[in-house]
């Protein structure tokens, strides 16, 4: 039985665990959580959505087979058991393809899921709520829920056709829902409140596939639907988080009770606080997706190794890291223009700090590549002083003069971005004080 599958399992005979998943490409996040995963003897979900890894490259330049490869590659230079590695394929549907007609964008959708499934993907969410472009809005359910059990199909008929070598390939666990959040967090300021997911919408989005399934002969493939994304109340925008209030969630967390195989999933749950992973994952948000939090650590442990790194190296030879990202950003705003409004200043301190983590599709840039691997040469040439250690990265501070951390720079980044996937694993309580 797949893991995955397995977990769900449990979760719906009464324990209060989950998974989460890891939504990135950066290979520094991948490892960081990776290690995580090893230490605590777990599995490790890692999902790449259709704008990130789809059969024309993305913006990451990869197709499926391609993210496989390159996270197998990790996980084996850290010594991490791939039978525990599940990977997911996030928003697949016309997602990318809005601008086009229907008839096109799904033809598109269709190769999409084909790749994902090929590759080996087992964690395939069908989201078709994006209208396209001679679409009638709002988008009808129904139709929603057609186009899902059409990619499906396609999902299910890829998976016969696997070559033998692919023989013990599990087969493709679903995952459906209309209330989506767009990825990567909200462009626009938040209200006050966010509406949860309304338990009869929830119940219609099910019955909808469900009859769409059936008319197309999915009754197998329902089975291995495992979860429905909804809205619990969480959010974030730029600046600014909605935590989880679980009395607000209660009647659409009980929803599900009498559903033997189905749990909620969450998304963008990133900057939430610890308690509230756990009440998400109590109360059967057992799927929680993380991504921009990842490298938003990732740009803190950086930039404060950067101005380090201005304390012990003369000025010629630094890195000039937060310069290049800048430098960068402006002459290439096409991943921040539409997101971040307001003054110069206001623009300019969103690049570096806001939540929506914009700076995150710069990373692969060479020069900033570059500028990194400066950065990590320079601070790799001596032991960091514990003093300057103390003044701008005090967890490691502590963690290092305790002897739990080596004093090493990659050492301290993955610390730092493990104390975003720590409270994740031990709300869904796949750490090792739980296993234990």
């Amino acid at each position: 039985m797949s893991p995955l599958l397995s977990l769900i399992k449990t979760h719906k005979a009464g324990k209060a665990s989950g998974v989460y998943a890891v939504c990135s490409a950066n290979p520094l996040v991948l490892k960081a959580a990776l290690l995580q995963a090893k230490q605590n003897q777990s599995i490790l979900l890692v999902e790449a959505t259709s704008n990130q890894v789809n059969q024309f490259g993305g913006y990451t330049g990869m197709q499926p087979s391609d993210f496989k490869s390159f996270l197998e590659d990790i996980a084996n230079s850290v010594e991490f058991p791939l039978d525990k590695l599940i990977l997911g394929g996030d928003h697949l549907g016309p997602n990318c393809w809005q601008d086009d007609c229907a008839q096109v964008a799904m033809h598109k959708s269709e190769q999409l899921i084909s790749a994902y499934v090929s590759a080996g993907f087992e964690k395939i969410h069908l989201d078709c709520s994006m209208a396209c472009a001679d679409d009638t809005l709002p988008l009808d359910d129904a139709i929603i829920a057609e186009r899902a059990a059409r990619l499906c199909q396609i999902a299910e008929q890829t998976y016969r056709k696997r070559p033998k070598e692919n023989v013990d390939q599990r087969a493709p666990l679903y995952v459906i829902g209309t209330e989506v959040p767009v990825p990567g967090g909200a462009q626009e300021d938040l209200e006050p409140k966010l509406e949860v997911t309304k338990t009869e919408d929830a119940s219609n989005t099910l019955m909808l596939h469900l009859e769409a399934f059936e008319r197309r002969g999915l009754t197998d493939a329902w089975q291995r639907v495992i979860a429905l994304v909804v809205q619990p109340g969480v959010e974030f925008d730029h600046q600014s988080i909605i935590e989880y209030q679980p009395q607000a969630a209660q009647l659409l967390s009980k929803s599900l009770d009498n559903n033997p195989n189905l749990v909620f999933e969450a998304h963008s749950t990133d900057y939430q606080p610890a308690a509230a992973f756990e009440a998400l994952v109590r109360d059967h948000f057992a799927i929680l997706k993380v991504g921009p939090a990842l490298t938003f650590a990732l740009r803190e442990v950086l930039f404060a190794l950067a101005d380090i790194e201005n304390q012990l190296i003369p000025f010629s030879q630094q890195s000039q890291l937060k310069q290049t990202i800048e430098q960068v950003m402006l002459a290439e705003p096409k991943y921040w223009q539409s997101y971040y409004q307001g003054s110069e200043s206001e623009q300019h301190l969103a690049r570096q700090f806001s939540f929506s983590d914009r700076c995150r599709y710069y990373w692969p840039h060479p020069d900033i590549s570059g500028a990194v691997d400066h950065l990590l040469a320079n601070l790799s040439v001596q032991s960091i002083p514990v003093t300057l250690l103390s003044q701008y990265l005090p967890l490691q501070y502590q963690a290092i003069i305790s002897g739990q951390l080596i004093n090493q720079p990659l050492a301290i980044i993955y610390f730092h971005i493990q104390q975003v996937t720590a409270p994740y694993a031990r709300a869904c309580q796949m750490d090792n004080h739980h296993e234990q």
